[in-house]
């Protein structure tokens, strides 16, 4: 960041104390009284909203940090004239302000700083769509994979949901600390960009559930028993030093919103709902297991002779033989307002990171396109894709071996 973004910013943020401080004097005594009384002393800090996640490292945090109950994916698009310049710039100031967030305190501008002193394990996750080469005049360094997905038969893709320049991925154990921080960020970006789409979505509280406990989606099913574990798949997940050096460290997210048309599904029993699934929702075990981690066993027949697991059975499709043909999901499930008529707008965030989603992540899409039974009970309604890139070392700003120092 430069000195004149600096003392832009100061400047800013001392027209805003200087208002704060006429609102406390407008409180005359009253306020100071208050704030003394002993039976009125201030609580303990809570242990989950006073956790706190680092920021600076090869690598980006977001992906491989356990996913926290509440995520906002904030889809951007690049205003007219933005160059690599412009992008360097908006890369500084972001990189400011995640850093004082994720660190529990108010980013430099920030007109609500109360809001900020809990972190809840705040990330803050930035990715770049193809229009960030193109503005910047660096189409060479734009990733062969750094392309929609390609069209799938059950697909109905809206625009409303799809696409975007810029990604900010911000998620939190507290949707106040998720909300102020998306809000402040976008700010920061209003002079090079609007906002395409933002998509909210959620999982369980923290200390509802035991650590380690697979997520359910809201048809009650348990979301991503087969996942990778960072730490022993990061093959799968990251870039190293072999790739372009700002991807190093790096690795791409794929963003797809799936309507789940509960009104309809509701009308299954639990053994339909089982031989659609090819797992027990009672438990996530497969049909021919008696635990939710047990391997499927996709060759077990029964008395007559029929498949055990259904041939279009999803965990079926889903399963593959190539070790590579595997990714990093985070998935979280959004319920929104319904239109008029309809009883529920409900699905899954479906979040995905792989090194290369080409490879990876669209041959399991095509499989799941051609015959899996949950098609008619689900939708991508949105898709996206974005490159990661690896992290802000110290001293360094977000893409700054892209865009340049």
């Amino acid at each position: 960041m430069t000195s004149r973004d600096r003392l832009g910013r100061r400047a800013f943020l001392s027209g805003g104390a200087a208002a704060a401080g006429g609102a406390v004097a407008a409180l005359g005594g009253r306020a100071a009284w208050a704030s003394t009384r002993p039976e009125e002393q201030p609580p303990a800090p809570d242990a989950v909203g006073q956790v706190r996640t680092t920021f600076r490292g090869e690598r980006q945090p977001g992906v491989a940090t356990p996913p926290p109950s509440a995520a906002a994916f904030v889809a951007l698009d690049l205003a007219g004239g933005v160059d690599r310049v412009a992008l360097r710039r908006l890369m500084a100031v972001w990189t400011d302000d995640v850093e004082r967030l994720m660190d529990g305190r108010p980013g430099l501008t920030d007109t609500e700083p109360e809001l900020a002193a809990v972190p809840a394990a705040l990330t803050v996750t930035v990715g770049y769509g193809p229009g960030v080469f193109t503005a910047a005049g660096l189409e060479d360094q734009r990733p062969t994979w750094l392309a929609p997905l390609p069209s799938f038969t059950h697909d109905r893709l809206e625009e409303t949901w799809s696409g975007g320049d810029l990604l900010l991925q911000v998620c939190a154990d507290d949707e106040v600390a998720v909300s102020h921080a998306v809000r402040l960020l976008v700010k920061e970006a209003r002079a090079y960009t609007r906002v395409r789409w933002v998509q909210r979505g959620f999982r369980r509280a923290p200390g509802t559930t035991a650590p380690g406990t697979t997520m359910r989606n809201l048809m009650g099913q348990v979301d991503g028993t087969t996942n990778l574990v960072p730490g022993r798949d990061d093959a799968l997940v990251w870039h190293g030093e072999d790739a372009p050096a700002w991807l190093a460290g790096g690795t791409s997210v794929v963003v797809r919103r799936i309507a789940m048309h509960l009104d309809t599904w509701d009308e299954l029993d639990p053994h339909a709902r089982d031989v659609v699934m090819g797992r027990r929702q009672s438990d996530g075990s497969p049909l021919t297991g008696t635990r939710e981690h047990d391997e499927p066993d996709l060759e077990a027949t029964d008395d007559l002779g029929l498949p055990v697991i259904d041939v279009a059975a999803h965990v079926r499709r889903a399963r593959t033989d190539d070790p590579a043909e595997r990714f990093l999901r985070r998935a979280y499930n959004y319920d929104e307002a319904p239109p008029p008529g309809q009883l529920s707008d409900s699905g899954l965030l479906f979040v995905t990171y792989q090194a290369d989603p080409v490879r990876q992540l669209v041959p399991v899409q095509r499989r799941l396109d051609e015959a899996d039974r949950l098609n008619q009970w689900t939708t991508a309604v949105g898709s996206a894709v974005f490159a990661v890139p690896g992290g802000a070392r110290p001293g360094e700003v977000l893409g700054e071996r892209l865009f340049g120092a």
